[in-house]
């Protein structure tokens, strides 16, 4: 493999993780007092660890949550998945509404039932950000845009108008994922299928991913189709994992929309790979009985099950729209400016009684997700009210070379920091993935934290500040 192909088969879009969900205040160390829980969440390209650590709560407990991604695409596909994790059982039953949030979360193609479900999503999201960029206020208290910055709203709503209303002649996903699978592989393409065997088997199954299925992971590699719990045709382009890339062609800045994330290491490692249900992972013949599928759909439902007890009804239903099930058309939900093509700009121009209902969500007690600007990790040592607030901070590892010693001044007392390794980075060598992890505990003492065994994985590196 060439120099310039290290890194192609991640991506340069993290579309999810490369580890498994953790409780990020699980840790023996980390000091939970009886005010506010605050967690940092840099780079973590799906809201699996979110959906964990509200799992771990107290009925007591109130937490916060920040969230810093590099990308807007990246923040709106987050907003959408935290969406669909709230809807509430009057709209969507808990199983149907995992299967919609895995096909979501890790399909290049859905169902059609499915992208009107996203489209719903964009709709009722689009009108929660135009009522931020007019009032600085957010129309549900799990979910806070209002710190991101105008021009950032704008490109939120942009975004999801995409969505919503995709080009009338869409790019072939099937065509855009052979292509990037060709510019991976190179001279190995004709061969790609012993290609998939070797990274499952001599990669993913060494570094103790063995529940993912050969069957389901060379399906994946070949189309982008991971998760398929029902009979029906995946065919529909999954606007939430397409993004704009810019490239130079002929002296020209060219965008291309196009599919732009991992293509090697599997979404199966976000949910699939883990089980406190031991009977999961049982073997017949030296083979697992169940998939990363099987795992994935289990802990999903076992993360909504928690939100559904913790969360309650919307308040304010009274204002909502009473036909606004989850599943139906968006016809229902939009006005007529959905027929035109129109600037971001012209969606603060909905209609004043649109912008005064709160989301239709479940009102989960005591949390609370706030996004911040993509450039927004070094100036938080700037401003007094992060100064040592959060008592838990993560960073991918796409993200580590943002990480300075600024860190310890954001950081609480005994404060845990979780760093992402490259373990399940598959086009890295085993002396690059060994140095990565060498790197990453530089830069955590060097930011005035000090490594612990507590709760480590193969995945992660954990650490917790010095004492001053």
């Amino acid at each position: 493999m060439s120099a310039g192909r290290t890194v192609e088969g991640a991506g340069c879009v993290t579309w999810w993780g490369f580890g498994p969900a953790r409780d990020l205040l699980s840790s023996d160390k980390t000091v939970r007092s009886d005010g506010e829980l605050n967690v940092l969440l840099v780079g973590s390209g799906d809201p699996r660890h979110i959906l964990k650590t509200i799992t771990g709560l107290r009925d007591s407990d109130t937490l916060h949550v920040w969230v810093i991604e590099n990308s807007m695409e990246v923040v709106a596909r987050q907003l959408s998945l935290l969406y669909l994790s709230l809807l509430t059982t009057e709209n969507i039953s808990l199983h149907k509404k995992t299967e919609v949030f895995l096909e979501v979360f890790g399909n290049s193609e859905i169902r059609k039932e499915t992208e009107e479900t996203l489209k719903h999503a964009a709709a009722q999201l689009s009108l929660s950000i135009t009522h931020t960029l007019s009032s600085d206020s957010h129309m549900h208290p799990c979910l806070d845009t209002s710190l991101l910055k105008f021009k950032e709203r704008d490109e939120l709503l942009r975004i999801f108008k995409l969505w919503e209303r995709p080009p009338s002649v869409p790019a072939s996903v099937c065509k855009v994922w052979d292509a990037r699978v060709r510019q991976h592989l190179g001279t190995r393409y004709d061969s790609r299928q012993g290609c998939f065997d070797w990274d499952l088997t001599m990669k993913l199954h060494q570094r103790g991913c063995g529940v993912i299925s050969k069957h389901q992971y060379v399906k994946w590699r070949e189309g982008g189709v991971a998760f398929e719990m029902r009979e029906g045709l995946y065919q529909t382009a999954n606007q939430s994992l397409l993004s704009t890339r810019v490239f130079n062609h002929r002296g020209d800045r060219v965008a291309v929309r196009g599919y732009w994330g991992d293509i090697v290491s599997s979404p199966y490692l976000s949910f699939g790979i883990e089980t406190e249900n031991k009977d999961l992972l049982k073997k017949q013949n030296n083979q697992h009985v169940k998939t990363a599928q099987d795992i994935s759909e289990v802990n999903i439902l076992a993360l909504l099950e928690c939100l559904a007890t913790r969360g309650s009804a919307s308040p304010n239903e009274d204002l909502q729209n009473p036909s606004s099930s989850c599943c139906q058309s968006t016809d229902s939900l939009t006005t007529e400016e959905q027929t035109q093509n129109d600037p971001p700009s012209s969606q603060t121009h909905t209609e004043p009684e649109q912008q005064t209902q709160a989301l239709d969500l479940l009102n989960v007690s005591g949390v609370k997700v706030s996004f911040l600007s993509p450039d927004s990790l070094n100036k938080l040592p700037l401003k007094n009210k992060y100064r040592k607030l959060f008592n838990s901070i993560f960073c991918s590892a796409s993200m580590v070379h943002q990480l300075d010693s600024s860190l310890r001044e954001i950081a609480a007392p005994d404060a845990a920091l979780v760093i992402e390794l490259a373990n399940f980075l598959l086009d890295l060598s085993v002396e690059q993935v060994s140095g990565f992890a060498d790197r990453v505990k530089e830069i955590a003492e060097e930011s005035g934290f000090t490594a612990t065994h507590d709760l480590s994985s193969d995945a992660y590196a954990v650490f917790t500040r010095k004492k001053d």
